[in-house]
């Protein structure tokens, strides 16, 4: 399936870029979400006259990304949770823990966004990334606490 990409989606282009993907992927998510549309003559000239628009906005969004990815820098979070000896978590922190964090200090962020390169079993100081763009990943640290009995 060949398509025009309308916003830039990592892994796959950037705005404007003309793409062949499978079947279900356009279909299923690049069109609904309206990240594409198909390649054909009649797109090809409507998005000439939209480039400049579109361009404008992701320039845009990638500018507000990387502000918000600044103030998220200092940001320090914290977590209490009950632990086996001091050290080890019963069970671990989650992202939708750190999706709660984030929501009550004034950052909505889905937590499919949160990357967390392994699960959060241990008390400790923890790096956290956020995918606030596809082009900015900001960090966070999180400071996992036992909890007092």
């Amino acid at each position: 399936m060949q398509l025009i990409l309308l916003e830039r989606v990592e892994g796959l282009g950037n705005v404007g870029d003309e793409v062949s993907v499978k079947n279900g992927f356009g279909r299923n998510f690049l069109l609904p979400q309206q990240k594409a549309t198909i390649a054909n003559e009649a797109n090809r000239k409507l998005f000439e006259r939209r480039r400049k628009i579109l361009e404008e906005k992701q320039k845009d969004e990638l500018e507000k990304a990387k502000a918000i990815s600044k103030n998220m820098a200092t940001l320090e979070l914290s977590i209490t949770r009950a632990t086996s000896d001091n050290k080890h978590l019963y069970g671990s922190v989650s992202t939708n823990d750190i999706a709660e964090l984030l929501k009550g200090a004034g950052y909505s962020v889905e937590r499919r966004f949160i990357l967390l390169d392994e699960h959060i079993k241990s008390v400790g100081e923890h790096t956290v990334r956020v995918r606030l763009h596809p082009d900015v990943i900001a960090e966070i640290k999180l400071q996992v606490q036992a909890e007092a009995i």
